[in-house]
């Protein structure tokens, strides 16, 4: 079995920052030795998450963005969390083609791509306190 592995950063909610923490998280996952499909399929996930708090979230203004990632067993758990403006109404943002943003510019799929490629999303969030997204991802451990 892996041994269990951690970790945490933060960064500004610029869009050059959304690739880097695809990254790093792919990288820590790659530690359960993924396939390429788990590995793309968890980089999209936390890449819609991440460009959620920086569209949303933030929307005009710069603020922090905090990821933690974990490995137990052999599930990888990422949480990414902003102390923007929150969400009005989860269950409308969960929906397909939901957008509060410029929609020539987002296709209101965010929440949407997050679920078909992980096995769990949890959303938690509080007006003008900020949002918490959790993705949980189950891997097959290769013997």
């Amino acid at each position: 079995m892996k041994s269990d592995n951690c970790i945490k950063m933060e960064f500004l909610s610029k869009s050059c920052n959304e690739g880097f923490s695809r990254v790093a998280i792919a990288a820590l996952a790659s530690q359960l030795d993924p396939t390429l499909e788990q590995i793309n399929e968890i980089k999209t996930a936390v890449s819609e998450a991440v460009t959620n708090a920086i569209v949303h979230g933030y929307r005009d203004s710069i603020g922090i963005i905090y990821i933690t990632a974990k490995i137990r067993k052999n599930k990888l758990t990422v949480t990414i969390r902003d102390r923007g403006c929150g969400i009005p109404d989860i269950e409308k943002a969960r929906e397909p083609l939901f957008t509060t943003g410029n929609e020539n510019e987002r296709s209101g799929m965010g929440f949407t791509i997050m679920e078909s490629f992980m096995d769990r999303v949890r959303v938690r969030s509080t007006v003008g306190g900020g949002t918490k997204v959790t993705l949980e991802k189950q891997l097959d451990i290769k013997e």
